[in-house]
């Protein structure tokens, strides 16, 4: 016995009967895992594929989120000569893999249509502060293909359908019309003069996914690169100097700041405009832009 019989009737006032009888359990489990248990680590059964085919299987997937079972067990036979069953493809798949909710299926409609130059414009208004507190509403346009600002159009508030017109008029007068324009669902783009005026363009609108910037996304970018790249860092004195100093940024997105999205080429560059060439490291020069706030190499 584990206890003394002097202390035995204090302990049965603490340990009740089914105390000793699952201690008892506990210990005759013990014993025959000790007697007949394996001494092999994890569970039984043949082994899974390897970490390194694991992983391969799920950059196919999320460089090809379209891509199946079959045809993703159908391609690492084909390239590596490893005979996979889609079943398992579907387990690892099933384990191990997590969609990107930013990953879609395929293009959204606005990049489907804006494939080529001068196909479909974005365009959006935001508001800046001049030196002396006075607001001026900005429209910018821009291809959505090539990421070229087409121009700006300038006013001191407010802005009405007649404003509206004619900062448009004024960002695009130097170049051709396109087909399409994407605006949001601002009211300004609702006003009569604004439609009219479409229409005497020969130019079709689409209207985004209300309350979904995702939509939108290229102009919205585009709008906060302005602000943070150049305009929260400069200050201008009225609507004339506010346009020469966004058409001296304009000249400097399209022509000389590089995009990871084009490929690490320029707008122009992208879309065909113009076409950069290689700078000696032995015999270059220093081209300044926006009134020195940016530098870039150059040909000598």
């Amino acid at each position: 016995m584990l206890l003394n019989p002097g202390r035995m009737m204090k302990a049965t006032i603490i340990i009740k009967p089914s105390t000793l009888f699952a201690f008892h359990r506990a210990l005759v489990k013990k014993k025959y895992q000790r007697l007949f248990g394996s001494t092999r680590k994890g569970k039984p059964g043949p082994k899974g594929p390897e970490m390194e085919l694991i992983r391969l299987i799920l950059e196919l997937k999320q460089r090809n989120p379209a891509y199946g079972c079959p045809k993703i067990a159908l391609l690492v036979s084909n390239r590596l000569g490893i005979n996979i069953n889609k079943d398992v493809v579907r387990r690892i798949l099933a384990l191990h893999y997590k969609p990107d909710p930013s990953n879609h299926s395929g293009p959204s409609w606005l990049s489907l249509i804006g494939n080529t130059k001068n196909s479909l414009w974005s365009i959006d208004l935001f508001r800046c502060e001049s030196i002396t507190f006075k607001s001026h509403w900005v429209l910018v346009v821009m291809d959505q293909w090539s990421r070229r600002i087409i121009g700006f159009g300038v006013k001191l508030e407010p802005v009405n359908g007649p404003a509206l017109c004619r900062m448009f008029n004024q960002a695009i007068s130097t170049n051709c019309t396109p087909k399409y324009i994407s605006t949001d669902h601002d009211p300004l783009f609702k006003f009569h003069r604004w439609k009219a005026n479409l229409r005497i363009l020969d130019v079709d609108e689409i209207k985004t996914t209300p309350f979904t910037p995702i939509s939108h996304p290229f102009i919205e970018r585009l709008i906060g690169t302005i602000r943070r790249e150049f305009l929260d860092r400069i200050f201008f004195w009225n609507s004339l100097d506010l346009e020469r100093k966004l058409n001296q940024f304009k000249d400097y997105y399209n022509q000389y700041r590089v995009h990871s999205a084009l490929d690490a080429e320029t707008p122009s560059e992208y879309g065909g405009e113009i076409h950069s060439k290689l700078i000696n490291l032995e015999h270059y020069s220093w081209k300044s832009h926006c009134t020195v706030l940016y530098q870039t190499p150059t040909l000598a």
